[in-house]
């Protein structure tokens, strides 16, 4: 591997996460390519590929054609719900997009592949009683083939399980801090579930830096690390801290939707990202949610919320 990556390729990086880091390696002076299932932007720095990732004779085409010393593939699609009508969409997003990725990056010499996963993955659960949704089973698999891929192909790779990440410039409006945030800007009181479940909440700058070490640190090579803060926070909390930020004028309405069933709370372990990433969340809760709000503000009203 090379000390520092020449060429980057970020997949989903018109997704939330991926357009920060995409932001951060141009600002950076890397060579960054791109992938989209949309129409591709105009980006000064970033050179995009139209490219549908389930398809692995589009991936391989996107990876012989770049042929990048970093892929931080982060296409994927998040979506809670329990429905069974999501399995194969969720196989095919984030498993098989995921496995088309590693293959044609195995066909790269010295290509590092960091994969986006999530601390829903987290198997402390009682023995065989599986995942909790159609989204956790996907994200455990790739990481499963992302561990073959490591061991059988000798791909370099890094496995990163993100906590609840959350800031500015999130593009889906329905998760639940863009969300929120909007509607108590907007005076409108946002309808929610009890708030109970509590979450690691790790900011988004945070995790690029995360990922952006994982693109570099030798020790981090072949290991699972999670990403997040090592504190939990309920939903209600996070809520009211946005209610306070923004200065709502209106409650929310805890209790309009039901929680959905077997939602668990999860933290991470974040010793072993310190450890081999050199990597620590350094953003607080508040912190995070004053910038966040601050941007959504200035989409809305051109001007900052006051706290």
């Amino acid at each position: 591997m090379r000390s520092e990556p020449i060429r980057y390729l970020v997949t989903g990086g018109r997704g939330f996460i991926g357009r920060h880091v995409v932001r951060r390696l141009v600002a950076a002076g890397a060579e960054v390519h791109a992938t989209t299932r949309a129409q591709p932007p105009e980006q000064a720095g970033v050179r995009w590929w139209c490219a549908d990732l389930t398809d692995a004779r589009a991936a391989r085409i996107v990876m012989q054609q770049v042929r990048p010393d970093v892929v931080i593939h982060l296409a994927s699609r998040a979506e809670g719900a329990r429905s069974l009508s999501l399995v194969v969409p969720m196989l095919n997003d984030n498993v098989m997009s995921a496995v088309n990725v590693m293959t044609a990056a195995a066909d790269v010499p010295d290509c590092r592949v960091v994969l986006a996963g999530s601390l829903e993955e987290h198997s402390d659960l009682e023995p065989g009683s599986g995942a909790r949704s159609p989204y956790s089973a996907s994200k455990i698999a790739a990481t499963t083939y992302a561990t073959l891929f490591r061991d059988l192909a000798q791909l370099p790779l890094v496995v990163m399980r993100l906590g609840m990440v959350y800031g500015p410039d999130d593009p889906h409006t329905t998760r639940l801090v863009p969300y929120v945030v909007d509607s108590l800007l907007r005076g409108v009181a946002p309808a929610l579930s009890s708030g109970a479940r509590r979450l690691d909440w790790v900011y988004v700058d945070d995790v690029v830096d995360a990922l952006l070490a994982a693109a570099v640190e030798p020790d981090a090579l072949g290991r699972v690390l999670d990403i997040g803060t090592g504190e939990l926070a309920s939903i209600r909390d996070a809520v009211s801290l946005i209610a306070d930020v923004v200065g709502a004028r209106v409650a929310p309405m805890w209790g309009r939707l039901p929680d959905r069933p077997g939602d668990r709370d999860f933290v991470a372990d974040p010793e072993p990202a310190q450890e081999y990433l050199g990597w620590r969340a350094r953003t607080s809760l508040r912190t995070g949610i004053e910038r966040t709000v601050g941007w959504h503000a200035r989409q809305v009203f051109g001007t900052a919320a006051s706290a």
